[in-house]
C-alpha cells in the first residue's frame, strides 16, 4: 500500500534514500543506509552523505527538490492539468520520475524499471505540442503521461530524438533533447535563444548544442541534454548534476541576487571549490558573465548554471544554457541577474566595475579587464559572420538586427572606456 506522505529517490537501480512530509507539508530527506555504505555519492553540497536526517524544519531538502520543478505560470498549467494540489510534494510524486540530473523520485510502492520505453510523435504530435507551447500534459490522455520535470519559468518539451524521429519518453525514461517552442508574446525566443548560443560557441564559450526547427510555421529551439549521453549500446544514460541554486542551498525564489539570491563572487568560490578544473572553469565562469553583460543576457541567474558529474567522478562546471539576449526583446528588465562590482544596469558599468568584481572573486583586475576587452573583441569580430550563418541556414531574419545592435553598442561602449 502506498504511504501518501512517502517517497523514495533513486538513481538507476539503486535507492537513494527518502523524502517525507510532515504534517504542515515541509518536506525532509534521509539518505538509505546501504547507499551511504555503498559508495553512493551526496546527491548535493547542500545535502552532505550522511547517516542523518535533514529535517522539514530546516528547509535543505525542500529547497533542494523543489528546485528541480518547474515555476510561475508553468507549474500552474501542470497543476491545472493534472488537477493535482499545488505542493512541491505531490508535484514530485507525479512527475519527478524524470527530472534534471540523475534521480528519479518514484511513490514508495514503485522503482525503476529499468526499460527505457517511448512513444513516437507524429508530425501532427508535434504540431499540437507547438501550439500548445510544448504544455505536454495538456496533450496527451492521462493513461499516455510521462512524469517529466524540468526546471524554470518556460515550458520545455523532453524528448528522445533518434535518426530525426522525435519520441516521448514514457514513465520515467530518459530523454535526450529540449524543445522550447515560441511564446504568444515573445515570438523570436527560440531564434534568440539559438543565435545568442550560438554567439558564445562562436568565441569560445562551452555551451549547449542548439539548433532551430520549424513545424507549422512555429519555430522551436531543439537544444541536446548535456546530462543525457549516449553509451555504446545505444541508450540514453544519465548525469548527475545540480544547478547553483542546488549546490548552494537557496530556493527557486532566490536565484536572482536582487532577490536574495547568491552573487556572482559565490557562484566563482562554489566553482573554485567543487570542480575538478578549477582553473579552467572558474575562467569559463568569467567570460560567461562578461559575455551576459556585452550581448544583452540579463537573464543569467544562479539556476542557469549547473555542477556536472561526470562518469569519471569529476566534476565540472556544466555547459552554458539559457543563453539569451533579452535586451533586445521588449517588456523584459535589461537589469542583470548578477551585479559587477554593484552595478546591475549593463549600459553604465565601467572599469571600476569590473574591478570591484574582480577583488571579490580575488582576481587581479588586469587579467579580468584583458577578459573583457578579449571578449568584446572576439564578439565584434564574431557578429556578423554569426549572423550570416544563421541566415544561410534559416533564412533571412530581420529581427536579429536588434541583437546584432546591442552587440555592437555594448562592445563599442566597452571599448571607449
Amino acid at each position: 500500500m502506498t504511504d501518501p506522505d512517502i517517497l523514495n529517490v533513486w538513481h538507476e537501480q539503486r535507492l537513494v534514500g527518502q523524502l517525507w512530509r510532515n504534517t504542515t507539508g515541509a518536506i525532509g530527506f534521509r539518505y538509505d543506509t546501504a547507499w551511504i555504505t555503498g559508495g553512493g555519492f551526496a546527491v548535493s553540497r547542500s545535502l552532505p552523505l550522511a547517516i542523518r536526517e535533514f529535517a522539514p524544519e530546516d528547509g535543505i531538502a525542500q529547497r533542494w527538490f523543489a528546485n528541480l520543478l518547474p515555476e510561475g505560470a508553468v507549474r500552474e498549467h501542470i497543476v491545472r492539468d493534472l488537477k493535482l494540489p499545488n505542493t512541491d510534494f505531490d508535484l514530485l510524486r507525479a512527475i519527478g520520475g524524470e527530472c534534471a540530473g540523475a534521480l528519479s523520485i518514484l511513490p514508495v510502492d514503485q522503482q525503476p524499471s529499468g526499460q527505457q520505453q517511448y512513444r513516437p510523435l507524429t508530425a501532427k504530435d508535434l504540431a499540437d505540442l507547438a501550439a500548445r507551447r510544448g504544455q505536454i500534459y495538456a496533450v496527451w490522455p492521462a493513461d499516455e503521461r510521462p512524469r517529466l520535470s524540468l526546471a524554470g519559468a518556460q515550458d520545455k518539451c523532453p524528448v528522445l530524438v533518434r535518426d530525426d524521429q522525435y519520441y516521448l519518453p514514457q514513465g520515467e525514461a530518459p530523454s535526450s533533447h529540449i524543445l522550447k517552442f515560441e511564446l504568444a508574446d515573445y515570438r523570436h525566443l527560440p531564434a534568440y535563444e539559438t543565435f545568442t548560443t550560438q554567439l558564445a560557441d562562436a568565441i569560445g564559450l562551452p555551451v549547449v548544442a542548439i539548433t532551430l526547427r520549424s513545424i507549422v510555421k512555429t519555430r522551436y529551439a531543439q537544444i541536446v541534454r548535456y546530462d543525457r549521453p549516449w553509451d555504446e549500446r545505444g541508450e540514453v544514460q544519465r548525469l548527475h548534476q545540480e544547478d547553483f541554486c542546488q549546490a548552494l542551498g537557496y530556493g527557486h525564489e532566490k536565484k536572482y541576487q536582487e532577490h536574495g539570491g547568491p552573487s556572482f563572487a559565490q557562484c566563482y568560490r562554489l566553482v573554485q571549490e567543487a570542480s575538478s578544473e578549477p582553473a579552467i572553469d572558474v575562467q569559463h565562469l568569467l567570460r560567461w558573465q562578461i559575455f551576459n553583460v556585452l550581448a544583452g543576457n540579463s537573464d543569467g541567474h544562479a539556476k542557469n548554471l549547473s555542477l556536472l558529474h561526470l562518469p569519471d567522478d569529476a566534476i565540472r562546471l556544466a555547459p552554458f544554457y539559457d543563453l539569451v539576449c533579452t535586451r533586445a526583446i521588449e517588456r523584459i528588465d535589461y537589469h542583470l541577474a548578477f551585479d559587477v562590482g554593484g552595478e546591475r544596469n549593463p549600459s553604465v558599468i565601467t572599469p571600476a566595475d569590473w574591478e570591484s568584481l574582480a577583488r571579490q572573486c580575488d582576481v587581479r583586475p588586469q587579467f579580468l579587464g584583458n577578459l573583457v576587452r578579449e571578449t568584446a573583441d572576439a564578439l565584434q569580430e564574431r557578429i556578423g559572420p554569426a549572423r550570416e550563418e544563421f541566415e544561410a541556414r534559416h533564412g533571412a531574419y530581420p529581427a536579429l538586427q536588434r541583437i546584432e545592435k546591442v552587440v555592437t553598442t555594448q562592445c563599442r561602449r566597452m571599448a571607449k572606456r
